[in-house]
């Protein structure tokens, strides 16, 4: 029986996102006069369980960097709410702001743009521990040495400068950079789509450990669902602003509900070119922000699109338990 959606584990969550919305005015002529608005994150709700991964996945710009860093405040939201460990992030603001910050912490997807390239790794991770106060002065040295060793890197490495590690090296300092302050949650923006496969699954790997070992909550934002599959324990599938489904990982991957994630599905290259897919793979180009479809924004490119779809009220359905889809095809009779 369909009926309306109740939030996965609302009871235990670390963070909470409700109706979040990140608009970008377009402004035209000599005076700027607004003349529209790219709807990047429109009306987005779902939550992050603790000590939990969830993976928010999508094509390239259907928002979901934009969503990570509105979380963060990285980029001020519209309108919404953001609730973390019971306090209302969007409120925040100076010294409050700093202290929920240290808290909440971001994994950039290319680390060299991300990192000071005139500064020595031992030299930003000692940084980061001054300005938050986490350590004695006297303590710098040993505190970097175990920040690094925690992530798989030598503490002599700490006298080089980002322009001689590799890529993956270079985003294990990136991880260490988000550890030092001792995080609750990281929010991490396709930190392993520039890496090389063998690289990726150590980073991987890396990941998974530090959630066991530190007790950490994840965003794990990527566009690649075999590789969410491997370390989110939810997923959220999101199109041109919305999440059009979201569930457990099981539900999502075996039992994919709407028509955009069954043509994620469907995009994933197979080891075997005989292998007849099940669902059929994505057509048609990415409508623009500016100018979403009215309705349901995927309809224009659907395999099973209905005339209605056009003018549905987009809302998310309970389909099976905590597993919840924006479609029509799901609406109760």
């Amino acid at each position: 029986m369909v009926e309306s959606m109740e939030q996965p584990s609302a009871n235990r969550s670390l963070l909470s996102i409700e109706e979040l919305k990140t608009h970008f005015p377009i402004r035209h002529g000599l005076w700027g006069r607004i003349v529209g608005q790219v709807k990047a994150v429109d009306g987005v709700s779902f939550d992050i369980p603790k000590h939990k991964t969830v993976g928010l996945v999508g094509e390239s710009g259907c928002g979901k960097t934009t969503l990570g860093r509105s979380l963060l405040r990285l980029i001020e939201p519209t309108s919404g709410r953001v609730e973390f460990d019971g306090i209302e992030v969007l409120s925040l603001r100076g010294e409050e702001l700093r202290r929920i910050r240290r808290r909440m912490q971001v994994v950039f997807q290319d680390p060299y743009c991300s990192l000071n390239p005139r500064i020595t790794v031992g030299g930003m991770l000692a940084e980061i521990l001054k300005f938050h106060r986490i350590c004695f002065k006297s303590e710098l040295q040993s505190r970097v040495a175990e920040i690094l060793d925690r992530v798989g890197l030598s503490p002599q490495f700490a006298n080089r400068y980002p322009h001689e590690f590799s890529g993956g090296q270079r985003q294990r300092i990136g991880i260490a950079r988000a550890l030092a302050v001792n995080p609750d949650f990281i929010m991490l923006d396709e930190p392993v789509s520039a890496l090389d496969v063998s690289i990726q699954a150590q980073i991987l790997n890396l990941l998974m450990d530090l959630q066991e070992q530190l007790g950490l909550t994840y965003l794990f934002i990527a566009h690649d669902l075999s590789v969410v599959e491997h370390i989110a324990d939810e997923i959220a599938v999101m199109y041109l602003g919305r999440v059009v489904e979201h569930g457990t990982k099981a539900d999502v991957i075996r039992n994919p509900l709407h028509p955009y994630t069954q043509a994620l599905l469907a995009s994933i290259p197979h080891p075997d070119p005989d292998l007849r897919k099940e669902y059929e793979p994505l057509k048609g180009d990415v409508p623009s922000p500016a100018h979403p479809p009215s309705g349901c924004h995927f309809h224009p490119r659907c395999l099973r699109s209905r005339p209605e779809c056009s003018s549905w009220n987009f809302h998310s359905i309970t389909a099976d338990g905590r597993h919840s889809v924006a479609c029509i095809l799901y609406e109760p009779v």
